[in-house]
């Protein structure tokens, strides 16, 4: 029996196209809610973060999926869809309800294998998965750990400093936010399994750490109360 061969290429236009699909969705959702939509006034519940969320989540899923052997089609395209049901449904089931629009659009706007569209609908649904990683397929555990992955490091420690102003804190209480990305990016770091994960996830906590220490070092009067120095 031959290895089966898959009919799932992706071309860069109709990736393009599901983009445009997934930026037009999120602006919708948050249109569409008569209070200006679910915690709009925070900016990771905004539209523009979400969809910037998302293609940052594409890039890194698409490294890891490339450098551990999984199906790069169905990561790129997993991932392109994970939250795109974010502004409009309840954190519990936004990823089921990810997965049913990323079918819907897959099966009625392209060509596609179903066994395509189920693996990436799989991946979709699997993304808010908390437990162990060795339970879901490659693909899925791509998509989780690029998921992670956005949320620690330089990126995760600039939406933490910009919560600050949501929450009117001083800017002397800056150490003690970027304490709190390494303290949940370290959490994070170890549910990850793929050694390519792994290495951005370290890379990225260094980063956080050398931003917290450069802070302590230049402002005199900065709060250090409850930071580590590890």
């Amino acid at each position: 029996m031959g290895v089966e061969i898959k009919e799932s290429s992706v071309g860069e236009d109709a990736f393009e196209d599901m983009k445009e699909f997934v930026h037009d969705y999120l602006a919708a959702s948050v249109e569409s809610e008569d209070d200006g939509g679910r915690m709009r006034w925070y900016p990771w519940h905004s539209a523009e973060y979400r969809f910037n969320h998302i293609l940052n989540v594409v890039e890194i899923a698409t490294e890891i999926a490339e450098a551990e052997g999984a199906d790069v089609d169905v990561v790129r395209v997993a991932a392109l869809f994970h939250d795109v049901a974010k502004l409009e449904a309840e954190q519990d089931v936004h990823a089921e309800a990810g997965a049913r629009v990323a079918g819907e659009y897959l099966r009625t706007r392209g060509d596609y294998p179903e066994s395509f569209v189920e693996e990436v609908c799989q991946a979709v649904e699997d993304h808010s998965y908390q437990g162990d990683l060795d339970a879901v397929a490659l693909e899925a555990r791509c998509l989780i750990e690029a998921d992670i992955l956005d949320k620690i490091g330089a990126n995760g420690s600039a939406l933490m400093l910009l919560r600050m102003g949501y929450e009117s804190r001083s800017h002397m209480d800056a150490a003690k936010m970027v304490d709190r990305v390494l303290e949940r990016g370290r959490d994070h770091v170890d549910r990850i399994e793929s050694d390519t994960a792994e290495s951005i996830a370290h890379q990225r906590l260094k980063r956080a750490k050398w931003f917290r220490e450069w802070l302590v070092d230049e402002v005199a009067a900065m709060d250090r109360s409850g930071v580590t120095d590890e």
